[in-house]
C-alpha cells in the first residue's frame, strides 16, 4: 500500500521538472515596423546544464515547433556547481539551424569563473552573445533593434544592472521598435525608464514553487511571494516577458511549474 503513493508521488515530481510546457504572449504595438506583423520570438533561460532528450531533442523538437524568426536565451545557460558546458552548447548549436540566436549570460555564468571560456566556445559555433552591446535584426528595408546586457555579476559585488551602457545603446538604435535581452527581471522599474518596447528575463526560475492564487513562492534578487516570476507585465510602454526557466539550480525541484519555452509574437497595431 506504501509503493502506491510513493510512484504516483515520483511520477508526479519528475513531470514537474521534467515535461516541457508552451506558453505564447501577443505584444501589439504601433512601433512595430510593417514587415515585422506577425514575427516570432521563442525566449529560453536558466537551463542550468540540464538535458531534455538525447542532443537535447525533446526541446529542440519543441522550439521548431514554435516556426521562430529568432530565438533568444536570458541567461545561466550552465550551473556554477557543475560548469559543464555540453548540455548548453549542445543546445544552442542545434538551434541555431533553426533561427538566428542571441544570448546573454546571467549571474551563473559569472560566479562560476568560466564565463569567457563559455562566450567563446557559443560566438566561434555562431551564436551571437550580446555583451552590452547591441545588434540590428533587418527585413526588407526595415529593422528592429536588440540590446543585450552583460550580468551584473561579472562585477563581484554588484547586483543591480548597469545604466550606463544600456542609455548608450539605446541612443545608438536605429529603429523605432527596440527588444532588451537582461537576465534579471527584479529591475523592471529600471528599465521601463528607458525608451524600451519588449523586454526578455528569466533568473526568476517562477518561483521555484507555484501556489494556488498567489503564484510564485520565492525568486533571488525577489525574496518570498516576489513580483515578476512569469509571464509579461506591463509598465510606462515596456512590456517585460519572464520566463520560467528549464532547469534548477540551488533546490532541485519544481511544483506547479513546469520548465518552459515561451513564444512572443509581435503584431502591428494598425
Amino acid at each position: 500500500m506504501v509503493l502506491m503513493p510513493l510512484a504516483v508521488i515520483t511520477i508526479v515530481l519528475y513531470i514537474e521538472d521534467n515535461v516541457l510546457t508552451q506558453t505564447s504572449h501577443t505584444i501589439k504595438t504601433a512601433e512595430l515596423p510593417e514587415v515585422f506583423d506577425g514575427f516570432r520570438i521563442v525566449h529560453l533561460s536558466d537551463l542550468h546544464s540540464k538535458w531534455f532528450g538525447e542532443d537535447q531533442s525533446r526541446l529542440v523538437e519543441q522550439v521548431n515547433d514554435q516556426r521562430p524568426d529568432l530565438i533568444v536565451f536570458t541567461g545561466d545557460l550552465i550551473d556554477r556547481n557543475r560548469n559543464n558546458f555540453k548540455a548548453g552548447i549542445t543546445l544552442l548549436d542545434r538551434l541555431k539551424q533553426t533561427a538566428p540566436v542571441y544570448y546573454v549570460t546571467g549571474n551563473h555564468e559569472w560566479d562560476s569563473g568560466k564565463a569567457e571560456d563559455l562566450i567563446e566556445q557559443l560566438s566561434g559555433r555562431g551564436i551571437r552573445v550580446l555583451q552590452d552591446d547591441m545588434d540590428e535584426i533587418e527585413r526588407m528595408d526595415d529593422s528592429i533593434t536588440i540590446i543585450g546586457l552583460d550580468d551584473p555579476d561579472k562585477r563581484p559585488g554588484h547586483a543591480t544592472v548597469r545604466m550606463d551602457p544600456l542609455d548608450r545603446l539605446v541612443e545608438e538604435a536605429k529603429s523605432k521598435f527596440t527588444i532588451l535581452l537582461s537576465h534579471r527581471p527584479e529591475h523592471f522599474d529600471l528599465y521601463q525608464q528607458m525608451p524600451l518596447d519588449l523586454v526578455f528575463s528569466g533568473h526568476a526560475h517562477g518561483g521555484q514553487f507555484r501556489l494556488p492564487l498567489i503564484g510564485g513562492f520565492v525568486a533571488p534578487g525577489q525574496g518570498i511571494l516576489p513580483t515578476y516570476t512569469e509571464g509579461s507585465y506591463e509598465g510606462n510602454g515596456t512590456t517585460l516577458v519572464v520566463s520560467r526557466g528549464l532547469g534548477n539550480s540551488i533546490f532541485p525541484q519544481r511544483f506547479f511549474n513546469r520548465p518552459e519555452v515561451v513564444t512572443v509574437i509581435l503584431k502591428k497595431d494598425r
